[in-house]
């Protein structure tokens, strides 16, 4: 049986905040004190422009324990159960040019218009780096079109997502026909829905996405791959979440329907202390290369990539996983495709 995220959550209270990538030295360790200045000089410049590139951020999620319920926050580490607001995102992201785009947190269902009225209200101040929303919702429920339209004053929210890997979500309930009415009423509204699903039911997805051709999807997390299904050092005595064959060919094939999208994201919170940027490679190059450079955006996942490292090592290794691609191709998972893809200003 496949744990799901949030079932994951629980089970890494050992994990740390702390973990992080180590050092990436410079090269040459016998170079002259002149060409390592000059090393220095070269790179500090890499990274100003690096630091400045946009980057919009499309997995934004913030929380107020006083003001919403998150009930799967009671069994998740300690290091997630605390306030994320936009103060905190804003040091998490300093000295970068970023915007975000907010992910809803699966919070009680009766805290739905309340978490919504709260983000919109985020983006409609421009004050802080969030632009716009994903809200949570119940594609299946009997109002679900009522409470979406309730939200779209201003243009602020984008689409809405329904956690698919809760116990109380079981396999196959995102193809029972009231969900697919909900999710199919989001196309007529160009809104969008994502999908985040367990790693052995991304054929649901696509089922999904062929029951909706006119409702674009993002597949969340690159899937859900797990890093230590790619490499068994990595994973030591833990199991993996999946087998590596399975989730290439459920990818590829999500690749192929021409209203879905990927997210590479969320990867990071579920790699074991310890890992580098080589550990994460064979998954975003599997989905960069599956879905091409035009149908991939960025994500952070913060607060929770802190399971595995802070938000800002996450971009860092992102970066060098993708730095033998054009820069073209680079500003497209950065920010590019995010802009049409969710219609941005």
């Amino acid at each position: 049986m496949h744990t799901s995220r949030r079932q994951f959550l629980a089970q890494t209270a050992a994990c740390s905040a702390a973990a992080s990538l180590t050092a990436f030295p410079l090269p040459g360790g016998t170079a002259s004190a002149d060409e390592r200045s000059a090393e220095l000089c070269g790179a500090n410049e890499s990274s100003k422009k690096e630091n400045g590139m946009l980057i919009i951020d499309t997995h934004q999620h913030l929380w107020n324990l006083d003001q919403l319920r998150l009930p799967w926050l009671k069994g998740a580490p300690e290091v997630l159960r605390h306030h994320f607001g936009p103060k905190e995102y804003a040091q998490a992201v300093a000295g970068l040019n970023v915007k975000a785009i907010y992910m809803e947190v699966d919070v009680d269902s009766g805290d739905h218009d309340k978490e919504a009225d709260y983000v919109v209200g985020l983006a409609r101040g421009g004050k802080d780096h969030t632009i716009a929303a994903t809200i949570g919702g119940r594609p299946a429920s009997a109002d679900f079109e009522k409470y979406v339209a309730r939200h779209l004053a201003g243009g602020f929210v984008k689409g809405v997502r329904q956690v698919l890997h809760n116990p109380e979500s079981p396999r196959g309930v995102c193809l029972e026909p009231d969900f697919v009415r909900g999710v199919t009423a989001l196309g007529k509204q160009g809104l969008s829905f994502d999908l985040c699903m367990r790693p052995g039911e991304l054929l649901d997805g696509l089922k999904l996405s062929e029951k909706c051709p006119d409702t674009r999807f993002v597949v969340d997390h690159c899937g859900n791959a797990d890093p230590k299904a790619f490499d068994k050092k990595l994973a030591g005595d833990a199991k993996p979440e999946h087998e590596v064959d399975p989730w290439r060919r459920d990818m590829e094939a999500l690749s192929k329907r021409p209203n879905v999208i990927c997210k590479i994201s969320g990867i990071v919170a579920r790699a074991p202390s310890g890992w580098k940027p080589e550990h994460l490679a064979p998954i975003v190059n599997h989905c960069l290369d599956s879905f091409g450079p035009d149908r991939v955006v960025f994500g952070g996942d913060w607060p929770v990539c802190l399971l595995g490292s802070p938000l800002r090592d996450w971009i860092e290794a992102l970066r060098q996983i993708v730095s033998n691609r054009s820069e073209a191709d680079q500003k497209k998972l950065w920010s590019e495709n995010a802009k049409k893809f969710y219609r941005l200003a």
